[in-house]
């Protein structure tokens, strides 16, 4: 298939870019190469997919609404996968704005390029984080989410809601994966893993917040390509049984989906820290600190949907996702 991938430089977006060309698939690339973090590291992700025939490498932002129309009517994608976003929690405390240009108005112009370009499915990124407030564990796809705790939740709520618009008006089968805490090989350099490993390494103390206390379901990065590329094949379709009355939130009379994509297991923070402490073989100075505005301290994906349609079975433990981690880390940066 000719399948585009926003975020194509990302850690996700390059991960599932070289899998699907390794399959055969032809991708298309859409990367703006911002410096939220290291530009560097995203050149060099790049560098993996462009040895492949079958990329084609594409400098546009989603918000840019021209650029994408010309993306899709030159390239005519059969599937589209939206991983591109202004990510971080915390980050939206600090600059709200680029969330509603980049979450917002960048995924409308992604859904009216699905809508006009007959598009067969859109995979699109959504998060854990709209679970918010919610207590109640593991988190459902059948349950509420209208209580987001910070704008970046907020910003995924809206895309999920956007997409079954589409779904409902104009036939686009839609499906939204609720990532939880990705890491491995290639990760975010503003996600917890890399920026402790970094610190250790230098001899510095690193944040833990919530005084360790942190609950989160880690998913390595292999499971999560392997159900984004079981979702992307399998369309979106109608619930029949949909009932307006009792109205499933995970599900709809439009061909539309919202799963769960996790490792199905909670991890307390200090025993990641503490595998984190072996791999390194180097013990960390914590500074142990409060919970932050916009985190919630557990997450736990209930990936029962996942499995069921598309037969979802993550596999990775976190002592193994953090070895390998770790060896990637020292290669890349010559620790």
């Amino acid at each position: 298939m000719k399948i585009m991938v926003t975020g194509a430089a990302g850690f996700i977006g390059s991960n599932l870019s070289l899998r699907l060309l390794e399959r055969g698939d032809e991708v298309i690339g859409i990367d703006n190469l911002n410096d939220y973090y290291d530009v560097e590291l995203k050149k060099a992700r790049l560098e993996r997919t462009r040895a492949h025939d079958g990329f084609t490498d594409l400098r546009v932002s989603l918000e840019d609404k021209e650029a994408m129309d010309r993306a899709f009517k030159e390239h005519q994608p059969q599937r589209v996968v939206n991983l591109a976003a202004q990510a971080g929690v915390r980050y939206s405390l600090i600059n709200p704005h680029s969330y509603i240009q980049t979450n917002i108005v960048g995924f409308l112009n992604i859904l009216e390029g699905c809508r006009h370009n007959e598009v067969e499915h859109l995979v699109y990124a959504s998060s854990s984080s709209v679970y918010g407030a919610n207590t109640e564990l593991p988190f459902s796809v059948h349950d509420n989410v209208d209580h987001p705790v910070s704008l970046y939740a907020a910003s995924k709520k809206s895309n999920e809601l956007m997409a079954h618009t589409y779904s409902h008006l104009f036939n686009l089968p839609t499906t939204g994966l609720r990532f939880f805490t990705v890491y491995g090989p290639w990760g975010r350099p503003d996600m917890a893993l890399f920026m402790f490993t970094r610190n250790i390494l230098a001899g510095k103390p690193i944040d833990v917040f919530n005084y360790g206390k942190h609950k989160r379901d880690f998913t390595y990065i292999d499971d999560i390509v392997e159900g984004v590329i079981r979702t992307l094949d399998h369309v979106a379709e109608p619930n029949a049984d949909w009932d307006g009355n009792q109205p499933d939130p995970a599900t709809s009379k439009a061909p539309w989906r919202v799963y769960n994509i996790g490792n199905h297991q909670q991890v307390e923070l200090m025993h990641y820290i503490k595998v984190l402490e072996d791999c390194l073989g180097k013990k960390a100075e914590m500074n142990l600190l409060p919970l932050q505005p916009g985190d919630v301290p557990e997450t736990f994906a209930d990936v029962d949907a996942l499995v069921e349609d598309v037969g979802y079975q993550p596999s990775t433990p976190v002592e193994e996702g953090i070895a390998r981690f770790v060896e990637w880390y020292r290669g890349y940066y010559k620790e």
